[in-house]
């Protein structure tokens, strides 16, 4: 299939979110054009070839303190700690409910409230309180882009806020209350 140039870019900043690893032949192939037009194209659009993105991804994981990098639901992508964090899950079947194919809401809270935690520059965070909304239904196969932000800190109290995407529409939003602590009594 051939594409305008704004819809490939789209596309490609869409593949590049699912997966940061792609190639510029793995991309080129997937367009159908040659690898300097998706050099072009990333060059364009401020995206890193793929050992930048494969570095910028582990030293995200790298920062974790407050987790493990399998106790983070979904894909890590951004973690500046005690500011911002974001990651990305893709939705399976073993997610949804078996009749309605219906994503379980305790998917979408794991993803904003690991993220949450991650967030957090300390050896123990646990979740204190959590205020939570889902907006919108979410199927097998959407792709969520969950966003935490620090809103305010006292000592060892965080207000952390999440909201949760499928593409630009608000499916999530939470608002957690952590505390930190470096050594568990």
């Amino acid at each position: 299939m051939k594409y305008a140039k704004a819809d490939r870019q789209k596309k490609l900043m869409e593949l590049l979110e699912e997966n940061p690893l792609f190639t510029d032949r793995e991309l080129a192939d997937y367009f159908d054009v040659s690898i300097q037009t998706i050099r072009l194209d990333r060059m364009s659009m401020g995206i890193p070839e793929v050992r930048e993105r494969t570095k910028n991804a582990a030293s995200a994981y790298a920062r974790l303190k407050s987790v493990s990098k399998g106790e983070v639901i979904g894909e890590l992508v951004v973690l500046e700690l005690n500011r911002y964090s974001e990651s990305v899950m893709v939705t399976t079947p073993e997610m949804a409910l078996e009749r309605s194919k219906i994503i379980r809401g305790h998917f979408i809270f794991a993803q904003a409230n690991s993220l949450a935690v991650a967030l957090i520059d300390a050896r123990n965070v646990l979740t204190g309180k959590a205020n939570l909304t889902f907006h919108k239904i979410v199927h097998i196969g959407d792709k969520i882009t969950a966003r935490a932000v620090v809103k305010k800190k006292e000592k060892y109290r965080f207000l952390v806020q999440v909201n949760s995407y499928k593409d630009d529409e608000l499916v999530f939003s939470g608002d957690f209350v952590l505390f930190a602590k470096e050594e568990v009594d």
